[in-house]
């Protein structure tokens, strides 16, 4: 930082390398505020905004061979700046231009960010520890980690005991590298199958995001605040805060338009749910809300989150949103008054490290910012930088990390997560599961042997023999079958077409499983923004690339692209029994696949071991039980057509009905499952009531199974229009055949309660419909209860 306020300069010099030495905030048995206030107590006021800012982290080393060390930009960081953090120091991806070459590998990972953490401890006046912030949503985004399904997926195991035990792994390979914070839950809403970013999230209903995202976050930073400092756990940082999925037109980053209600009662539902299970970091959005940049909502970024919800943890910008107020959203004149809108909203840290630094030094000369407000942003930093035991234990042994990074047990788990995330669309004449016996399979399609087109957005590179496609899988599942693979054609790309090829291989085989759908894989011909979100256009266009999906490939259509579809008809046309397998990361327009296609099988992006765990699926190895997180339409025109809208019911179109070609939640088995006994138990007042639920599920087949049991709700009559439905509590149960299991449910006031005219959460008085099935259309018991009070909610 060029601007030094001298003042603050001269005080600090008056403390001596003796006093600081023994300075109470390095007293490992003081509190964590104890700690805190002393500490800031002696910076000044550059060392507080440096504390702010988090530069762009792979820049900050530089490798030649198998030598790798710190780079003199990294040094002038932490000279001029005194920057407080990091992020994607371990990133690898097209837009870092860091490969496997040049990039870092596990041990190198780790011996970097020691070499990170030592140089800013002694070469700087207070020795503060960085945080280190990576990108982990569905695995850590640096080379040679686990890659998991992506959240779309994770979610569609509807499973969160298994996604908690998997964002356990993902903090662990993090921590093992040196890093301490990793980016996830992802909490947008999906309800617009067109914006890019559907694979980040964990679907369309509120309820289900919400039990996903208090999973992630336990996984990551573990049952108790002191599980932080074990080496195993990281901090959890929610994005993105508020509304992001819904921009107009589905343009990423665009206006997003939702009443105070709407936003209340849907959007912000589970970021309450996060905050309230201790999430210590939370992002902020590119888009606005009725007018209002994300970045710059002081309503809901101060008063809602910190003085209602009582969130203490720190907020950070998304890369560059600072900086968009002027550039982008054009509600400020400066940089200066850009990162004092910010500053005073309630964004405490600069994602990027030049939207505040020296601008927002400048708005506090000039009185825009007080420097209470810095001195809080600052203390909120380093008091996760505290409970993360960075002062005390900053370093990690560096031959540790390549014993944890991608071991066994977590390549076991990305099978097991991709297994469960694997959901069966259509099953005519129980095509599935395949006879291990068949001779000559023909496996054809533009993802069927595409690595990258199978791991989604946000992944590094990876070596080839890391990641298994599903030609691998089928391979490795059949081996002394005749497996004839031909791609047919690419995602996009109509140059690179050989349909007769697929056509022959197709007449040859017993079975043709055909692999089609989108992909998320970046490439070093892709442009990027300042943000990293990839542009549509590319450099070569003579070849266009298989990106469809990802950040900045918002859709104006949903059909499959390319020559795809055509592919799909011709090899049906040949007669030979078809299983279509879709890799994708968004919800496709598929009414002539359901229509025409024997066997769908959905498995969104799923991950590295993607290949085996469909192979498994395809066999009969593994019985599907994946559950749609989000509704797929028949027509664009649909849109939105998320299963729980507000009253009244819809009304059919001209040309079609309003009904999803399938629901939310749907999903089928290779079991059959029976429901019956439904009971429920009303007991306490107020507050105190509680409704018990149970009911009997029964396997009828002969196939042991996972049934997905879902609880949806219907308030019958409110004062403010209410959903529909709306899914109030699910199990994942595995049952054998023949086996009867009883199923337990339990709902609160808090899952009843809507937000009435005056804005005050309340359960009002009266009667409940209670519908339980397994799909949000598949119900199969139903009863009602009555509240016989209105019961306010508080907290």
């Amino acid at each position: 930082m060029k601007k030094i306020c001298l003042c603050f300069l001269l005080i600090s010099n008056l403390l001596s390398a003796q006093d600081l030495k023994n300075a109470p905030y390095k007293n490992s048995q003081l509190s964590v505020d104890e700690r805190v206030e002393n500490l800031i107590s002696l910076m000044t006021i550059d060392e507080k905004i440096g504390q702010l800012t988090t530069p762009l982290g792979w820049k900050m080393y530089k490798k030649e061979g198998n030598r790798s060390g710190i780079s003199e930009l990294y040094k002038e960081e932490i000279k001029n700046r005194k920057i407080g953090g990091l992020w994607g120091l371990l990133r690898a991806d097209p837009w870092t231009q860091k490969t496997l070459e040049n990039g870092l590998h596990p041990k190198e990972a780790a011996k970097i960010t020691n070499a990170i953490q030592k140089y800013a401890i002694e070469n700087s006046r207070l020795g503060i520890p960085l945080l280190l912030e990576e990108e982990a949503m569905h695995g850590h985004m640096a080379i040679g980690t686990t890659v998991f399904p992506t959240a779309i997926g994770q979610a569609s195991t509807w499973n969160p005991r298994l996604i908690m035990t998997m964002a356990e792994a993902i903090a662990e390979e993090i921590r093992a590298q040196g890093s301490n914070t990793g980016y996830g839950p992802i909490i947008d809403i999906a309800r617009e199958p067109r914006w890019s970013r559907v694979e980040e999230t964990f679907g369309e209903d509120s309820y289900l995001i919400a039990q996903m995202g208090k999973s992630i976050i336990k996984g990551f930073q573990g049952e108790k605040e002191s599980d932080l400092e074990d080496g195993k756990h990281v901090a959890a940082t929610l994005k993105h805060f508020a509304a992001y999925g819904v921009s107009e037109g589905g343009h990423n980053g665009a206006a997003v338009h939702v009443g105070q209600r709407d936003l209340f009662q849907n959007y912000m539902y589970p970021v309450k749910e996060a905050v309230d299970s201790g999430v210590l970091s939370v992002m902020t959005a590119y888009s606005s809300i009725d007018g209002i940049p994300s970045t710059a909502h002081k309503s809901l970024l101060t008063n809602t989150l910190r003085e209602n919800w009582g969130f203490d943890g720190f907020v950070i910008s998304d890369l560059a949103s600072i900086e968009g107020l002027l550039g982008d959203h054009h509600v400020v004149g400066t940089s200066e008054d850009a990162a004092a809108v910010a500053m005073n909203a309630g964004v405490d840290v600069d994602l990027g490290g030049n939207g505040y630094d020296d601008a927002l030094l400048d708005a506090v000369h000039s009185g825009k910012v007080s420097e209470e407000r810095i001195d809080e942003a600052v203390k909120r930093i380093l008091a996760v930088k505290f409970k993360l035991g960075l002062f005390d234990d900053p370093y990690v042994k560096e031959k540790e990390a390549e014993k944890i990074v991608r071991n066994s047990e977590h390549i076991e788990l990305a099978t097991e997560v991709a297994r469960q995330s694997v959901t069966m669309l259509k099953n005519e004449d129980n095509i599935l599961p395949l006879n291990k016996e068949l001779k000559n399979i023909a496996v054809i399609g533009s993802n069927a042997d595409m690595q990258y087109n199978q791991l989604g957005d946000y992944t590094a590179p990876q070596s080839e023999e890391n990641i298994v496609t599903v030609l691998e899988g089928i391979q490795h599942k059949m081996p002394n079958a005749n497996i004839e693979y031909v791609k047919g054609t690419a995602v996009r790309d109509t140059t690179q077409t050989d349909i007769p090829a697929a056509v022959a291989a197709a007449k040859r085989a017993e079975v043709a499983i055909v692999v089609l759908g989108g992909s998320s894989a970046r490439d070093f011909k892709t442009e990027y923004l300042e943000t990293g979100a990839a542009t549509v256009s590319s450099k070569e266009d003579q070849i266009l690339g298989d990106m469809e999906s990802g950040e900045g490939y918002d859709r104006s259509t949903l059909n499959l692209m390319g020559r795809q579809l055509e592919l799909l008809q011709a090899v049906i046309e040949t007669g030979t029994p078809t299983v279509l397998v879709l890799i994708k990361g968004r919800p496709l327009l598929l009414n002539w696949p359901s229509e025409n296609v024997p066997s769908i099988l959905d498995a969104w992006y799923p991950g590295q071991e993607g290949g085996n765990a469909i192979a498994d699926v395809l066999f009969g190895d593994f019985n599907p039980a994946g559950r749609l997180p989000v509704s797929v339409p028949k027509s664009l025109g649909q849109i939105p057509v998320y299963y729980n809208y507000w009253f009244p019911n819809r009304r059919d179109y001209v040309e079609t009905d309003a009904k999803p070609l399938y629901p939310f939640g749907f999903g089928l088995s290779y079991s059959e499952f029976e429901y019956s006994d439904l009971k429920l138990k009303t007991s306490g007042k107020g507050k105190n009531t509680k409704i018990e639920i149970s009911l009997k599920v029964s396997n009828i087949s002969e196939v042991d199974g996972d049934e997905v049991v879902q609880l949806y709700i219907r308030d019958m009559v409110s004062s403010v229009l209410s959903p529909v439905k709306q899914l109030r509590g699910f199990e994942r149960v595995t049952i054998a055949s023949g086996e009867t299991k009883t199923i337990q449910f339990e709902l609160l006031p808090k899952e009843l309660s809507l937000f009435n005219a005056e804005m005050k959460q309340l359960v009002e008085a009266g009667a409940f419909k209670l519908m339980i099935g397994s799909s949000s259309e598949d119900i199969r018991l139903e009863t009602t209860f009555e509240i016989t009070e209105n019961i306010e909610i508080t907290k």
